[in-house]
């Protein structure tokens, strides 16, 4: 087993409990994701690209978002559980060039929190419509 398959493993269990009502773990997200709409949100761009639609989505293809850097934009980074961990524990070592002013979460287990909800809150659906599709 590789040093990162504890992590991922531990990283999908609380992702999936978390989505499917951990509702302490879930507001938790929430909370943490308050610090992240100074220059983010949900359903919308605003200074930086809305998170609708993320899971899966090349980093740096936001639809309607133009201001990535050339660092982002040409990572071949796909927004799973795994690469948002690693960018969000410290974006501009995972990504060196990007924009994103943004120093990181240190935590561990807010980051997990907080993934944990954005995968629920950016999945399309009533609270989330990814522009571009039906």
């Amino acid at each position: 087993m590789t040093p990162r398959a504890p992590l991922a493993a531990t990283l999908l269990a609380v992702a999936a409990t978390a989505a499917i009502g951990d509702a302490p773990e879930h507001t938790r997200g929430q909370a943490i994701y308050d610090r992240c709409i100074a220059c983010h949100a949900i359903d919308r761009n605003r200074t930086g690209p809305l998170h609708c639609g993320l899971f899966g989505r090349k980093a740096g293809a936001a639809p309607g978002f133009a201001s990535y850097s050339d660092a982002l934009r040409n990572s071949g980074i796909v927004w799973n559980l795994q690469t948002l961990e690693r960018f969000l524990r410290d974006p501009a070592a995972m990504v060196p060039g990007t924009t994103m002013g943004y120093a990181g979460i240190a935590d561990a287990r807010e980051r997990t929190a907080l993934i944990a909800w954005l995968q629920d809150a950016t999945r399309a659906g009533a609270r989330c419509t990814v522009p571009g599709v039906p």
